[in-house]
């Protein structure tokens, strides 16, 4: 099965609107179990002891944790249909603080680029999405883009 045109005009009107936010309040044992889970032995994810020697007054999450924030529901908004794949094209994340236990993140979202492509099996869709992050504080956290390939 192929993506259907209905389906890329939809998602066409939406690039450039930013989407709904998606708030999530940071706790310990998410930064511990991600860190666990991608088998980082960095102890400024892991050892509260270590991070308030290092000077970060306890734990902190690693960098590339923010990509956990979100990111699922964007692309469930985006494809509904089970029988449409969607692949990982690239990650660009850029990161300028710390998440910290107790920081709450607002993750705003939106469709930077579409294209189109023509595959062996039918249309492919490129998708670029761009997701900002922000700390109950306003500051930026991160920002990143995802390209998706969905067909």
């Amino acid at each position: 099965m192929t993506i259907d045109s209905g389906k890329i005009k939809e998602l066409e009107s939406r690039v450039g609107v930013e989407e709904k936010p998606l708030v999530y309040e940071i706790e310990k044992g998410m930064i511990k179990r991600f860190a666990r889970a991608i088998g980082d032995p960095n102890p400024l994810w892991q050892n509260e002891e270590y991070g308030v020697k290092a000077g970060y007054g306890g734990i902190i999450a690693s960098l590339n944790f923010v990509l956990t924030l979100g990111f699922g529901k964007i692309l469930q908004d985006l494809i509904s249909d089970p029988e449409i794949t969607v692949l990982h094209g690239s990650t660009e994340l850029e990161n300028y603080k710390e998440i910290r236990p107790g920081d709450v993140i607002t993750v705003t979202n939106k469709i930077r680029n579409i294209r189109e492509r023509q595959g062996s099996t039918g249309k492919m869709l490129f998708v670029t999405i761009e997701m900002v992050y922000k700390n109950q504080k306003k500051e930026l956290v991160a920002e990143c883009r995802q390209m998706t390939i969905i067909y």
